[in-house]
């Protein structure tokens, strides 16, 4: 996971400059991912456009796969000839998705390790710091099994927050004075990002962190879905992944940090907003029209070229014999 935690060190320079600024976790996650989805969006304009293409020609496949329906052979050979002839690729999305994919996962690894890819701390610094503190009764930066130790830069964060003067015992000045300030910028209307919803409990206001989570990623899923025409119900495994993985996110949501659910959340929110922008312009239909549009402009150019050429005299004069002799 080496690649993923460089990635993570690169959007750490961003998310800490950001919150340099605005002195708020909360506040500098939000930013953050407009900024990196404003980034991403030339990759998500032709991950939407294949989507939306191969969503279009559906029901031509379904009619060559009916027509063909006792020779597969011929089917796959005729909707490969459908792709050609309409300029689409079936895997035409697959490599605009790898680089998102990357700093997206990159991400991920900034917010949940904020000590080395966001302060940019030394690893063996953080890692002197959190075995001191699990020596000390009454605090453990591996309290529960289901944080991991993904999460415990986080955790250390915050035994950090809650006896600030292990910082300057524990850091160098440059890096306590960082620490001291990050520590003091993780609550964020009423929650304070540090604190895990698991540890309040299913009643308190925390909750609401792992239910956002879920609530946001499905609601993500149903709207792209249908705005690239492909709203039918989920069968079978399909389905259990579609309700499946965002329950998985929701618990984790609640084992970890409220700061890693956040940005999920954060995350699913604003590519809910920019699949409703896309899909007003990229959408099946919309395509589908712009492609009508483009083939007519294509036949009156193509008639515009032929040039005119008067009729011959001898096919004149025969036209008027012809009438003559009818009179």
């Amino acid at each position: 996971m080496q690649i993923f935690g460089f990635f993570g060190s690169i959007m750490g320079y961003l998310l800490w400059a950001l919150f340099y600024v605005f002195q708020n976790f909360g506040v500098s996650i939000i930013i953050f991912t407009i900024i990196i989805k404003f980034v991403l969006f030339p990759f998500s304009i032709k991950q939407q456009k294949s989507m939306a293409n191969t969503a279009r020609l559906q029901k031509k496949q379904k009619e060559i796969r009916e027509k063909y329906a006792n020779n597969k052979q011929k089917a796959n050979e005729e909707i490969q000839k459908l792709y050609q002839k309409e300029g689409v690729s079936p895997t035409g999305g697959c490599l605009t998705s790898i680089v998102p994919m990357f700093i997206m996962l990159g991400i991920f690894y900034c917010v949940a390790y904020p000590l080395t890819n966001t302060l940019h701390i030394g690893q063996d610094i953080v890692t002197n710091a959190t075995n001191y503190i699990n020596t000390i009764p009454g605090f453990s930066v591996h309290s529960a099994a289901a944080t991991g130790a993904t999460y415990q830069e986080i955790n250390l964060v915050r035994s950090l927050a809650d006896s600030k003067e292990l910082i300057g015992m524990l850091f160098n000045a440059g890096d306590a004075a960082n620490i001291e300030m990050f520590v003091n910028g993780f609550n964020f209307c009423g929650f304070n990002l540090l604190i895990s919803p698991s540890s309040q409990g299913f009643m308190s206001i925390y909750i609401l962190i792992p239910v956002l989570c879920f609530v946001t990623s499905v609601a993500t899923s149903l709207i792209t879905m249908k705005i690239n025409g492909n709203s039918q119900t989920q069968q079978g495994c399909m389905k259990i992944m579609f309700i499946g993985l965002p329950l998985f996110s929701a618990w984790i949501a609640f084992s970890v940090p409220a700061a890693v659910g956040f940005y999920w959340i954060c995350n699913s929110v604003f590519s809910l907003v920019q699949s409703i922008i896309m899909g007003k312009f990229y959408g099946p239909i919309n395509l589908t029209a712009k492609g009508e549009a483009q083939h007519i402009a294509l036949l009156e150019q193509q008639e515009a070229l032929v040039k005119y050429e008067p009729v011959p005299a001898v096919y004149q004069t025969d036209s008027k014999n012809t009438k003559k002799n009818k009179k």
